[in-house]
């Protein structure tokens, strides 16, 4: 009986053990659900609190006022310097060059009319010489017909009375024939002459030698090619163009100047670290687009490139050299000036109006590094925006500053 009960005993406290140790694992469980759920409940109970709309902020932005002015369009290309007049220089004799002038060497300048090349003359002198006696061997010949008609025709008029001589008993044929001989020895003659002068080559034109092809001694045919020259007196600047800005010079394909309506251009060229610069008018321009750039040309010209027309360093326009061209339109016409900061791609630009920003789309006449001329778009007095803007789009609030008045202190 005792042994019954010590066993009930020791059951018991082995259950109330186990109840223990779930109780010990399960609390830290509980108690963490139960602030949880006390968290939850006061979270929902607790009101949200009331939302503020903010207004967009605006930004400041620096502009410039659109300027109404009447205006000269001009454009900017660029081309190399090409001589209007360069030749091939060749004899029209032949012969042994016995003398060079220095003047005809590469880079060297010659006068108009000076010999460049002596060609030897020896034969070309007995050549006139001959030509010289056959000629005075026909008016010989020309005095005795003519002295023979004169004799025949008196003899006519004392021994024959009746009829009319026929012109062979007047020796008339024999006079033509001996008068048409020496008219034949004097064509030779000139031309002996003219022969004997092309042994001295010279070019009727102030110029430059680009290229020499022959030396002293040496033997050269008609038509040999002796050297290449160009004229100094003018030279041609060949500027390509698009149709926009043949529009903006109001220039049309095929035109030519007059001398009055000719647009003036500026050509500069930086040589040796400095800029130099020279006055040009266009004379022409092609009247047909070139097939492979699909570019129109005008053609500038310099008048004395190497003399008068050379910059005030005495530098001048020389053949080759390749430079920037600034064509003046002709016509002046009134137009929207502003700054180029404030051309935004190729033909937006902000306003600030009623401190809102709008997106403008402008007519594009012509830009260069500090303006852009516009033909619409804006109005006089509006104020354009110069300053870098991110995000931009219609109805962005913004607010105007003037770069002279952030400048100033009391502004501020």
């Amino acid at each position: 009986m005792l042994q019954k009960t010590t066993s009930g005993t020791s059951h018991t406290e082995k259950r109330e053990d186990d109840v223990r140790k779930i109780l010990k694992i399960a609390a830290p469980g509980l108690v963490m659900a139960a602030a949880i759920g006390s968290v939850v409940v006061l979270a929902a109970a607790k009101e949200a609190p009331e939302k503020k709309e903010e207004a967009p902020r605006q930004v400041s932005l620096y502009v410039d006022e659109v300027r109404a002015e009447n205006v000269t369009i001009s454009v900017r290309t660029q081309g190399e310097v090409r001589p209007k007049t360069e030749i091939e220089l060749v004899p029209q004799v032949s012969g042994r060059i016995v003398s060079i002038s220095d003047s005809f060497a590469e880079g060297a300048g010659f006068a108009p009319n000076e010999t460049l090349i002596q060609i030897e003359d020896a034969d070309y002198q007995l050549a006139v010489t001959s030509a010289e006696a056959r000629v005075a061997e026909a008016r010989v010949r020309v005095e005795q017909e003519l002295a023979d008609a004169r004799i025949k025709q008196k003899q006519w008029k004392d021994w024959v009375k009746d009829g009319e001589p026929t012109p062979l008993a007047l020796n008339q044929p024999q006079v033509a024939e001996a008068q048409a001989k020496l008219r034949a020895a004097e064509a030779d003659l000139e031309n002996a002459k003219l022969n004997l002068s092309r042994t001295q080559i010279k070019l009727p034109f102030k110029g430059r030698v680009l290229e020499r092809k022959i030396g002293e001694g040496q033997f050269v045919n008609v038509g040999a090619q002796l050297g290449r020259v160009f004229a100094t007196d003018k030279v041609e600047v060949r500027l390509p163009l698009t149709d926009k800005q043949l529009t903006e010079l109001d220039l049309p394909m095929g035109f030519v100047a007059n001398g009055n309506n000719a647009p003036k251009v500026t050509f500069t060229a930086n040589l040796g670290g400095k800029d130099h610069n020279w006055v040009g008018r266009i004379v022409r321009t092609h009247a047909s687009i070139d097939q492979q750039t699909r570019l129109m040309y005008a053609v500038a010209e310099v008048k004395d490139p190497y003399g008068l027309s050379a910059d005030s360093t005495g530098m001048p326009l020389a053949v080759g050299l390749f430079v920037n061209a600034e064509i003046e339109g002709v016509q002046a016409q009134n137009a929207l000036v502003m700054p180029r900061l404030a051309l935004r791609s190729d033909d937006k630009v902000y306003v600030i109006k009623d401190e809102k920003l709008e997106i403008r789309t402008v007519n594009v006449l012509s830009t260069n590094e500090d303006l852009v001329i516009v033909s619409s778009g804006v109005e006089p007095g509006e104020k354009v925006v110069t300053a870098p803007v991110r995000g931009a789009y219609d109805g962005m609030g913004a607010v105007a500053i003037t770069r002279s008045a952030s400048a100033d202190p009391a502004s501020r």
